[in-house]
């Protein structure tokens, strides 16, 4: 398995930025992105139509760029987690983890043995079809692949800690859309309760040596969020950016020509 910056930085006490993909689905958004500075590229199954042949295709797009990809899955299931592992997923992303038993088998199904169970199949997408020693790409795969709980309910919040401490898990990544639902402040990132929340994750990562993520979909809240300490960053997702960028660049040629802003 070839390296992983993006783990190795987070690890170290640094900070990795990327975004998140549902919506462009061709090699050339990834490498566009890629092109553009995003260390990862955050692939996501849970809320798109996207099959496993989707991911294979986005995640065969990261080689040959310094971008790596992650992919998150609907849940944690062996189905899921270990066959876009096979398909180049170098990290997994699992969203609503609400229990250390989730986590639990977050790493059993993504690691190979003596950390897991992954099954082995060799010379395919995952290792780009070369040979080799087996034991070592083994080794290489577990210590280079990614695992990222997402604490995005109540009750996942409530088990951060535990959560925090299973072995194999990399990231915490706070889904705060969910989150603000799940503790009934729907979308009300300044509330005193979803602040709380913010450094009880935080305070988690830090007594477990996990680095805390976050997608933030304006630059006033990724300020804020990097000023609390979150280190994995997700720039927004494409269709956000793609409508934002030309929404600001529509609106700047009409009032050019004097036509006006028009649109939602």
């Amino acid at each position: 398995m070839r390296p992983n910056p993006v783990k190795q930085k987070l690890m170290s006490g640094g900070i990795a930025t990327g975004t998140f993909f549902f919506e462009f689905s061709t090699p050339g958004a990834i490498r566009t992105a890629a092109a553009a500075g995003a260390e990862f590229a955050l692939i996501d199954m849970e809320h798109t139509g996207w099959s496993i042949e989707t991911i294979k295709t986005l995640c065969t797009a990261t080689h040959g760029t310094d971008m790596v990809p992650l992919v998150r899955v609907p849940a944690a299931e062996y189905h899921f987690m270990a066959r876009v592992m096979d398909m180049g997923a170098m990290g997994i992303m699992v969203p609503m983890v609400e229990s250390a038993e989730q986590a639990r088998r977050m790493v059993e199904y993504a690691k190979y043995p003596p950390q897991g169970r992954r099954g082995s199949a060799f010379c395919i997408a995952h290792d780009d079809y070369h040979g080799g020693d087996p034991a070592q790409k083994m080794a290489s795969a577990n210590e280079h692949s990614m695992l990222i709980a997402q604490i995005e309910t109540a009750a996942g919040l409530e088990n951060v800690e535990a959560i925090a401490a299973v072995d194999g898990i990399d990231v915490l990544f706070v889904g705060q859309s969910d989150l603000t639902s799940s503790l009934g402040i729907p979308g009300q990132f300044d509330h005193p309760v979803f602040v709380a929340a913010i450094d009880r994750v935080i305070a988690a990562c830090r007594q477990s040596g996990k680095a805390p993520g976050l997608m933030p979909t304006s630059l006033e809240f990724g300020q804020w969020v990097a000023g609390k300490g979150f280190r994995m960053l997700s720039w927004s997702g494409d269709l956000w950016i793609y409508k934002e960028a030309l929404r600001n660049g529509l609106k700047a040629l009409r009032e050019f020509s004097g036509q006006g802003s028009t649109g939602h």
